[in-house]
């Protein structure tokens, strides 16, 4: 009989109970292990996580740069309103998560109770705007437009209103000194995006949620010098969002004034010239179309010749920037970009293009001496040039006989380009060019101007313009093939059988291609600020320039000043002789030429201050001609174009005429009065700002014509111009002298 243990148990049980006790005791020793690791080893890292848990961030946005124009005088800047704000962490603790304050706070604000409610929500996927996109934590704004009326009742009645606050704040705002809008070389603020957040949270210049980000203009362009550092204060949280205690703060660091070029009552002539030019260009009879003209939209440059900086930039139909502070309605944003509005938020300085007409021989004649034709060499103006049957008319089938190409300049001859550009065609090898590369002299020049790209200037979304070239008709050629192919006809319609011939040659260059390239016309595509670009060279000696609209960044206490060089992208491809006939020759068109009517015929002191210019009338298939006139003196290039205006010296000229007339002081006599000059010569000082942020600037001069806005001589109220700034008149001489500098002379005058 076996014997069995008192206990009961058997060897092969004991060894099992043994085997358990051991794995027992090494999970109690793992598990003590790794709560020693945990607890001691790195008990210090995660208690630092487990209390960030409980740290929540309250972001105090800094207070945004000025922008300030030559003199000082603020075009950009910041003012004290009463903001009402809302804590949402206040609000979710009341049983109704606020409702009912909301509803109460919407009565006293005029607001409706589902728009003040809709703003307090938090964005996501799902929400639409109206909603905020900061941090919970923070006080959400729900209006900066509240009155002190209201603001009292809020502050005084705070039992019935608790978590909302009302205080003052600083917010953006545009003065427009003197009038002067200035809105597409500004631009605007909206908040910043999720998608920017996390783009920039890597760089030196990271987003929080709260920040205003510029959009367009120097407020985009500038924006990270603009926008300073914001402060954040960590505060300790519970878990049901408590503020418990503050862990540690950064103070906000106020962002860096842009002091600009442009001085703000050179712009406010500017904008009202342009304005006052397009509408009376719509009194003008077109008799192409039987119809008045258009002049649906324009634009003006100022440029400082010698520098590139801009003075004045204009671009119309405008709008009032500070219809995007505190945030754009939906019905103003419709106001600004739906089909009607003829799109006031693109500055056609920058952005339209067009054909630049006559003004664009200039760029021809420095091609044709590179070609080797002589300068004053003797080629025939007639009043047409035949080639292949087809017939290129002079303007108004004039004929000057045989002149040089200083006199080509300054009584616009077609023809004489026309016969320049064709034989250089023929001597490219014509439809079918010689083996090798072609010279193609006049589409090099266009590139050695600096068209065909952007000018560099420091405003975004610059456009190139266009140059036709053979590369350009090659890809344009492939890119349209099959749509001409389809619906091109051999005897078909006008349009059908230019079809047809593109659809077979399209990517060749044609004989009345480069002769209608010649004169700025066809495919040709240029920008205002391109022109004022090649002007200004013209005029200091062959300096292609970066047009530049920033010229200094000066700290908010004004201890460091960082000056914005002018930049050279270029020279003219012109010797100093040929520059120097181009010169005289472009004098000799405001003296005797196409613009005489516009200077020397109207008292313009040309021995004191030489003029030169060029006019320019550019043809648009299904539309109205495109008036251009580029002019320079030794200080200034003033280039202006209005689309659909009619002719340059007829509709621009007295425009630019009257710009003049502003900068140097010229009075109706032809006589220059220094104390009314606006700016005979370009600011070269910066302003002074002090230690305290405060700005030394000279105030705006208040002068009697100002008293009388443009919309009492008829031109668009505000409420007929898309959220336009009411315009008003300076003070640019005689108006019965301006009106007779508008009535438009001798049509071959007009060119």
């Amino acid at each position: 009989m076996t014997n069995i243990p008192e206990t009961g148990r058997t060897p092969r049980v004991q060894i099992r109970l043994i085997v358990i006790q051991i794995l027992v005791l090494s999970l109690l020793g793992t598990l003590g292990g790794r709560l020693w690791y945990l607890q001691i080893r790195e008990g210090d890292e995660y208690a630092k996580e487990a209390s960030g848990n409980h740290v929540q961030q309250v972001v105090e946005p800094a207070v945004r740069g000025s922008i300030l124009d030559a003199r000082g005088v603020p075009i950009a800047d910041n003012e004290t309103r009463l903001v009402v704000s809302a804590s949402r962490t206040d609000l979710l603790k009341m049983k109704d998560d606020g409702k009912a304050v909301l509803t109460k706070l919407a009565k006293v604000l005029g607001m409706k109770p589902a728009e003040v409610m809709q703003k307090v929500r938090l964005c996501d996927a799902k929400t639409p705007q109206p909603c905020w996109n900061g941090s919970p934590y923070q006080p959400i704004p729900i209006t900066d437009e509240a009155t002190a009326k209201q603001a009292l009742q809020i502050r005084e009645r705070a039992e019935d209103f608790p978590g909302i606050t009302a205080e003052p704040e600083a917010v953006r705002r545009y003065p427009s000194p003197g009038n002067a809008n200035t809105a597409q070389v500004l631009g605007y603020l909206s908040p910043v995006t999720d998608e920017e957040i996390t783009k920039a949270q890597d760089t030196d210049s990271p987003y929080l949620r709260s920040d205003q980000v510029g959009r367009s203009g120097l407020e985009r362009e500038y924006d990270k010098e603009l926008r300073g550092k914001a402060g954040v204060t960590r505060y300790e949280v519970d878990n049901l969002g408590r503020v418990i205690g503050q862990a540690e703060a950064d103070e906000a660091q106020p962002g860096a004034n842009l002091v600009t070029s442009i001085d703000s009552r050179v712009q406010r002539v500017a904008e009202y010239e342009l304005n006052d030019a397009m509408k009376e260009a719509r009194k003008q009879f077109d008799d192409n179309t039987g119809e008045n003209y258009k002049a649906d939209s324009g634009a003006v440059v100022v440029m400082e010749a010698k520098t590139g900086r801009i003075v004045a930039m204009a671009s119309n139909p405008s709008y009032d920037p500070n219809a995007w502070v505190g945030g754009i309605s939906a019905k103003d944003y419709k106001k600004l970009t739906g089909k009607s509005s003829n799109y006031p938020l693109l500055n056609r300085a920058i952005q339209g293009q067009s054909a630049p007409g006559s003004t664009f021989k200039v760029i021809s004649t420095a091609a044709a001496v590179e070609a080797g034709y002589d300068f004053d060499g003797r080629y025939p103006c007639t009043s047409s040039y035949s080639v292949g049957g087809q017939v290129f008319k002079n303007f108004e089938s004039e004929n000057f006989g045989p002149i040089n190409l200083g006199r080509a300049l300054e009584v616009s001859c077609d023809t004489v380009f026309y016969g320049l550009a064709h034989k250089e065609w023929q001597r490219d090898g014509g439809i079918n060019p010689k083996k090798g590369e072609p010279n193609d002299y006049f589409f090099k020049a266009a590139h050695q101007f600096g068209l065909g790209k952007t000018t560099g200037i420091d405003l975004p979304n610059e456009v190139t313009g266009r140059v036709p070239d053979r590369q350009w008709k090659q890809a344009y050629w492939e890119a349209n093939k099959d749509a001409w192919c389809k619906t091109g006809k051999k005897d078909g319609t006008y349009v059908e059988k230019i079809s047809y011939e593109n659809c077979l040659e399209g990517n060749k260059m044609r004989a009345g291609d480069e002769i209608n390239y010649s004169i700025g016309q066809g495919d040709t595509m240029v920008t205002p600020i391109q022109m004022a670009t090649i002007y200004a060279a013209i005029s200091n000696g062959g300096t292609l320039y970066n047009p530049t609209v920033g010229k200094a960044i000066v700290s908010a206490d004004g201890k460091s000043v960082d000056e914005i060089a002018p930049k050279s992208h270029g020279k003219l491809p012109i010797s100093k002789t040929t520059l120097a006939k181009m010169d005289d020759a472009l004098a000799g068109v405001a003296t005797r030429g196409t613009a005489a009517w516009r200077f020397a015929q109207v008292g313009w002191p040309q021995d004191k201050i030489p003029m030169h210019a060029k006019t320019g009338t550019a043809e648009v298939y299904g539309k109205q001609t495109t008036s251009w006139f580029a002019t320079y003196t030794k200080d200034y290039s003033i280039v202006m174009t209005i689309s659909q205006g009619g002719t340059g010296s007829g509709a621009s000229g007295p425009a630019v005429r009257n710009i003049y007339d502003a900068l140097y002081g010229v009075a109706d006599d032809g006589t220059i009065t220094k104390k009314n000059a606006l700016l005979p010569t370009p600011q070269k000082s910066l302003p002074k700002v002090r230690t305290d942020g405060t700005i030394k600037s000279p105030k705006v001069a208040k002068d009697p014509a100002k008293e009388q806005r443009v919309n009492q001589q008829g031109a668009p109220k505000p409420d007929e111009t898309t959220l336009a700034a009411t315009v008003e008149k300076p003070a640019t001489g005689n108006r019965n002298t301006r009106r007779r500098r508008r009535k438009r002379g001798s049509r071959r005058m007009c060119t």
